[in-house]
Formats: C-alpha cells, structure tokens, sequence
C-alpha cells in the first residue's frame, strides 16, 4: 500500500499558471470522492496563479466517459492541459479491470492524438476508505497531484515550441 501524501511537492518546481487554460472533466460516479479530487485540483491551479476564467470544468456521468468528456473539451476549448478526474473501486465482478483498461487507454490516446496533455487523475482502489484516503485523506489528494502535473506539462509544451 502506498505510504506517499500525493499534496507533496515542491512548489518552487511548479511553473506560474497565470497564462494557462486549463479543463477539468471529473466523473459523477463515487462524487464524494470525485467532488474532493476535483476541489483539491481546483485549489491547487488557483494556488499557482490560474483563475476561475482560464478553468473550464465539465461533469461525466462515470469513470469510463471520462475520454470522451476530455476529447469534446479539448476539441470545443482553447486549452493548454485537460485533467481528468474519477475513481473506480473494486467489485466483486471484473467490470473493474475493464473500466480501468479501457480510461487508461482512452486517455493514453488522447495524450498522442491531440497536441495539449490530459492527465490522469483516476483512482483505481480495492475501497472506499482507500479512495478517500487518497482524496483529502491521510496520503492527501489525487486532485492536487494531477493540477501540478497539469501545469508541469503544458509549461514543457510551451518551452519545447
């Protein structure tokens, strides 16, 4: 089990997000998780600089809409990173692994079929308590993890054009 707190990181090391635009897709099912990647997200872009108005969030029914929520923000939007946001836990069917399977590719396209990164901020856990204890919990939150990265890769974007 991981021991990581996933709000840790250096600050110093994260690009200004004032100038970026930024999506967010979070999935409805598991909201009380969801809800909290998705605050935890959205404090930590404002934390390094972006507003309410560079920020466009979209809800998707599930975990699995989640690719094409982020490819009709990307498609409709101008902007520099799309995050997306969800939780699957385990079941006692294999409709786990196949949800799973299926957003981890879907997002891993999106990443080579479009010219801006989405990030992957899904949780994949056996419970709810080991969600929550990855969304604002005791290893911190998700939400915060996938802003940072969010910001790291369209700086890296911005520096390599």
């Amino acid at each position: 089990m991981s021991t990581d707190d996933l709000s840790k990181y250096d600050a110093g090391s994260v690009p200004n997000a004032g100038d970026m635009r930024f999506g967010i897709v979070v999935a409805d099912w598991n909201q009380e998780v969801t809800s909290s990647l998705l605050r935890g997200a959205l404090s930590t872009l404002k934390k390094h600089g972006a507003t309410d108005n560079n920020i466009v969030v979209k809800h998707v029914p599930g975990s699995f809409e989640l690719t094409l929520g982020a490819q009709f923000l990307a498609e409709y939007d101008d902007l520099d990173a799309v995050i997306c946001l969800g939780c699957v836990i385990q079941g006692e069917t294999p409709h786990f692994t196949y949800i799973c399977q299926g957003v981890t590719y879907g997002i891993t396209e999106l990443n080579l079929d479009y010219n801006i990164p989405f990030i992957f901020g899904v949780l994949t856990t056996l419970t709810l308590e080991q969600a929550l204890a990855r969304a604002g919990g005791v290893h911190g939150n998700k939400g915060d993890e996938a802003a940072v990265t969010a910001i790291r890769m369209a700086a890296l974007q911005r520096e390599m054009e």
